[in-house]
């Protein structure tokens, strides 16, 4: 018997490339973090313009979103991920080649509508790889390569801004996912034909209509808006805090402001994805309970920022919440599977994509205008209350709502 994970078996080929994939895309979207202080200096931005750059691609994401998880289920899924994968890379080699703020900005834009239509294609690629036996699994690399890329993305744009040029990180990143996608028709195998019969494509409206109805999924939608408010503040703004409260070189600054969310999460993926399947074996509700216990364990670790905290123990406050946070959503798809018929999940994933970057938009905007009265370390620990917040939404909704859900889900199931 070949070994799970056999790097010739066509199946986990497709894996390794989209694992690649979605680590440039998070990292294209991460990079302009590190960059911030380059940016203001050459374009003479202030700090509201700084969070508008972050802002605009997370709102025209979220715009797109909710299409491209319709689009991710009605037509080929590898060539969307390849023209995804061509258009993003393109869009993010240009920035380095942007004349003016304005430029910058509309670039930022097109990034957005660009990377959206990549991960509910790529999800649903490997939900049709893999069946259950290996699907989770599966996915959790997608997960992890989603938090490595953004390591990656702030460390190798903070290293070339500072020896090379603020822009040069962005050619040498676009550059790099062109070169990936030449590669998807040999990684990315025809989907395999499905031993039984399937549910039929269900048009936008139909899967809207379904997964709004879902009471459970509304608790989802609510805990993507807090979290994703949270957590894009956490992403477009720890470098520029390193940079500014502790003299950080930008190379240093990226790398420490990607790295603390980032690994720990990945740490915290790994786990968690055992212990909700240990947990939740025979009782998948039970999901959400840990989703919401894990959040509520999490938020306080922010408070730390209330202070003046030295970079030692900003770094074990940062990790520990990260760590919290990666236990934490490894509950997220697997609960949205259990109480969405697999017809309607990736319209599904799209929505929640558009909930939670919509708001990551706002939220980074609202950071640039907070940031002289506040500070930045008051802005990080108010992000305490949004995921508190996410915790009692998630537990109220474990106890009044997914038992009925998920059996509602797997009626349809059996009905189709």
């Amino acid at each position: 018997m070949k070994p799970i994970f056999w790097p010739l078996e066509p199946r986990w080929r497709a894996v390794w490339f989209l694992t690649l994939a979605v680590a440039l895309n998070f990292g294209d979207r991460a990079a302009m973090s590190a960059v911030l202080v380059s940016v203001r200096t050459e374009f003479g931005t202030s700090d509201v313009m700084l969070g508008l750059l972050g802002s605009v691609f997370l709102w025209a994401y979220a715009l797109g979103s909710p299409l491209a998880g319709n689009l991710g289920d009605r037509i080929s899924r590898p060539k969307l991920v390849a023209g995804s994968l061509i258009a993003w890379s393109a869009v993010t080699a240009l920035m380095g080649l942007a004349t003016g703020y304005p430029m910058l900005l509309a670039l930022r834009l097109g990034l957005g509508f660009a990377e959206c239509l990549f991960l509910p294609a790529a999800i649903a690629l490997i939900a049709s790889y893999h069946a259950t036996a290996t699907r989770a699994r599966a996915m959790s690399f997608i997960q992890i390569g989603a938090n490595v890329g953004m390591v990656i993305g702030g460390s190798t744009a903070g290293y070339f801004a500072q020896h090379f040029g603020w822009r040069s990180g962005f050619l040498v990143l676009g550059g790099a996912g062109i070169a990936l996608a030449l590669l998807s028709r040999t990684m990315l195998p025809p989907a395999p034909v499905p031993a039984a019969p399937v549910a039929p494509r269900a048009s936008f409206r139909d899967a809207v209509k379904f997964v709004l109805r879902v009471p459970s999924y509304w608790v989802l939608l609510g805990e993507s808006m807090l979290s994703g408010l949270g957590i894009w503040i956490f992403f477009t703004w720890l470098p520029l805090y390193f940079r500014e409260t502790f003299q950080m070189p930008l190379a240093a600054a990226g790398f420490a402001g990607t790295f603390m969310l980032q690994i720990s999460v990945v740490l915290g993926v790994l786990a968690g994805g055992w212990i909700s399947d240990r947990v939740s074996a025979n009782a998948p509700h039970r999901r959400m309970l840990l989703y919401g216990i894990f959040y509520l364990i999490g938020a306080p670790c922010l408070l730390l920022f209330l202070g003046t905290p030295s970079f030692t123990v900003v770094a074990i406050g940062v990790s520990l919440f990260s760590f919290m946070r990666g236990l934490a959503s490894s509950n997220d798809n697997p609960t949205q599977c259990e109480i969405v018929p697999p017809q309607f999940r990736s319209t599904g994933v799209g929505i929640m994509n558009a909930v939670a970057t919509a708001s990551g938009g706002g939220g980074v905007l609202l950071a640039g205008f907070l940031k002289r009265e506040v500070g930045l370390g008051g802005i990080f620990a108010g992000i305490s209350v949004c995921f508190f917040a996410a915790s009692i939404l998630l537990l109220c909704g474990y106890r009044f709502l997914i038992r009925k859900d998920i059996a509602r889900a797997q009626a349809n199931a059996r009905a189709v």
